[in-house]
């Protein structure tokens, strides 16, 4: 019996493979039903591309941030971050979006749609396709609400056709922000926001004890000293910070060595909570500058909220790409590994803390700077009640609203006095700064000439302008002819007067301390080239982001001697003064890595500048 069965069975499953259909995969049985198909012409790769870039631009997953990118989530960095697409990862963004195929010929004569995978050289010709990739446009990553001009605000979550941003994890705070505030909502608001960070130590701050806790704290029954007032400034800079053109950076600044423990970190950290609902990530300076350059740009290709550069301890602190990301829209940066600048409109808060940190050059008006002073050799051993950091995160909506509605009363105010001019900042300073001096905050504008005075680059070009000028008066010198006192202030190391020749040149025409260096054409052939100090007494205006002042005469252009030099329309070869027409523009100086940092007894004038 059960032999017969096996027989059976044997007859029934040779039964069944003969009448069985030849089995075909189905190529889109693992494709959404609605999932593209891309052909791919090996031999046409133009219009494969072509066709990819149709697939591509109407999607989530790839923008224009001069190159190609996409959103990535982070946990680390608690939220989305932008990453630049390599070919590999557009093959991956590829057959996620669509199936990629081929056609193929049979034996038989017929031709069959076979899946394939898109070939790295198509992937990297559509990378290379710059300009053409109609992408849309990611300046950023926003976790604020957005602001326009009128006052309103609004929240949302992915992308914003408006802004070029990607908004995530915005708290929406429209019933929290009245529609037309008064001065008093204002008011209240400011004292809110006062009495929350009353236990920071701002420099300046008048203090009183709580007889609750016996905190020194401060005393938020008197107008905000400088150093409070330039906190809430940049409080609420990092709240409008999506929503600017541009806007200064943050610069939080304590005391040498006894600085260390003051709160700087804390309080950034609670800034960063507030606008933007997360903890920053610190990035350090690195080994060289070289080194920060790169990390300040890979910061900015990331496109996160805050770039925020921590530690910066006892140095004059310089950076080109730094100034040019503040001030430019788009700015300049370099992709790694390629000889290639693209353009990045950066919507990123630039923070930095530091001990005796000082801003160098054209940072110095680029920054609101806030002082930190515990007034204590041991500023870790204060004690505190409660944690300032949790209590921010859990108030985060109701202190996001208090700000608002100072904005948004501030926007709403008509004949809003203005603040000292800050160049490149006009749409901030009526955003952010005008409102809280109408609230009787002080304007921190007016730290920038005391932030260009503590640059040790300027100090050391003050202090040889001033003693050349008490040995020579405005005659002109020879470098030759250049007295040794002089000598030892722009070249302590003894290089000779080639370099003095070369940094002198580098100056001509530079503005500082009352003072400006001028350069006379030398008068012949073997004539000297000689330079001569004069006195400036009149006020100049400010020249503004990349301009020029508007009173300046013109230069006489047609004799370049030397290649750079005007000369003197009357032939004499005398100094230039204001009438005879402007100096020409302040030359960048070199800059040279400081070998011994925090020892400025030991720094040469070449390292300073």
């Amino acid at each position: 019996m059960s032999a017969l069965n096996a027989a059976d069975g044997r007859l029934l499953i040779e039964e069944a493979i003969n009448n069985a259909e030849e089995f075909v995969p189905d190529s889109r049985a693992d494709d959404a039903p609605d999932k593209p198909r891309l052909e791919v012409r090996r031999a046409d790769p133009h219009l494969t591309v072509s066709d990819l870039r149709e697939v591509l631009k109407g999607s989530d997953e790839l923008f224009d941030r001069g190159v190609p990118v996409r959103l990535t989530n982070s946990q680390v960095l608690g939220g989305a971050s932008i990453q630049v697409v390599k070919p590999e990862g557009l093959i991956r963004l590829t057959h996620t979006l669509c199936r990629p195929f081929e056609k193929k010929e049979r034996q038989n004569g017929s031709i069959e749609d076979v899946n394939c995978v898109l070939p790295t050289s198509h992937a990297k010709m559509f990378l290379e396709w710059h300009g053409s990739w109609e992408l849309r446009p990611l300046n950023g990553i926003a976790s604020a609400p957005l602001l326009a001009e009128d006052g309103s605000i609004s929240s949302g979550e992915g992308y914003d056709d408006d802004s070029g941003l990607w908004r995530e994890n915005v708290p929406n705070v429209s019933t929290l922000v009245p529609d037309r505030p008064s001065k008093a909502d204002a008011l209240a608001a400011l004292q809110t926001l006062r009495t929350t960070f009353r236990s920071f130590c701002f420099a300046d701050a008048s203090t009183v004890v709580e007889p609750e806790t016996g905190s020194v704290v401060v005393n938020v029954s008197t107008p905000p000293g400088q150093e409070e007032s330039a906190f809430l400034c940049g409080l609420l800079t990092a709240v409008c910070r999506p929503s600017l053109l541009l806007a200064p950076g943050i610069l939080i600044n304590a005391p040498s060595i006894s600085g260390a423990g003051a709160g700087k970190g804390l309080l950034a950290r609670c800034i960063t909570n507030i606008a933007f609902g997360k903890q920053p990530h610190a990035v350090t300076a690195g080994p060289n500058r070289d080194e920060l350059e790169k990390r300040i740009a890979a910061e900015l290709i990331q496109g996160g909220p805050c770039v925020f550069l921590d530690n910066l301890n006892h140095r004059a602190f310089k950076s080109d790409q730094l100034a040019s990301a503040i001030t430019e829209r788009p700015a300049r940066v370099r992709i790694f590994g390629k000889l290639e600048m693209v353009g990045l409109n950066s919507v990123a808060l630039v923070l930095m803390t530091g001990n005796g940190l000082t801003v160098s050059e054209d940072l110095a008006r680029r920054f609101i700077q806030i002082r930190l002073d515990p007034k204590t050799e041991d500023p870790e051993q204060r004690k505190f009640v409660g944690d300032i950091r949790t209590e921010v995160s859990n108030r985060r909506a109701e202190l996001l609203a208090a700000l608002l509605t100072i904005w948004r009363w501030g926007r709403q105010l008509e004949n809003l006095q203005q603040g000292t001019p800050l160049g490149s900042f006009d749409q901030w300073g009526r955003w952010v700064r005008d409102p809280l001096l109408a609230l009787g905050c002080q304007d921190p504008a007016i730290r920038i000439s005391e932030a260009k005075s503590q640059d040790n680059r300027r100090q050391v070009v003050a202090e040889f302008f001033s003693n050349w000028h008490a040995i020579y008066n405005d005659k002109p010198v020879p470098v030759r002819d250049i007295d040794d006192q002089l000598l030892r202030i722009i070249d302590p190391q003894n290089r000779g007067r080639q370099f003095v020749a070369s940094e002198l040149q580098k100056m001509a025409g530079t503005r500082l301390g009352g003072f400006v260096l001028t350069r006379q054409a030398p008068p012949g052939k073997w004539g000297a080239t000689t330079y001569a100090i004069q006195r400036t007494t009149d006020a100049q205006p400010d020249r503004g982001h990349r301009g020029h002042r508007t009173d300046e005469p013109t230069l006489n252009v047609n004799d370049t001697t030397n290649g750079c030099d005007p000369k003197p329309q009357d032939g004499r070869n005398n100094v230039q003064n204001e009438s005879a027409g402007p100096m020409p523009p302040t030359n960048p100086m070199p800059y040279r890595p400081n070998p011994s940092e925090g020892a400025e007894d030991k720094q040469t004038f070449e390292e300073l500048i």
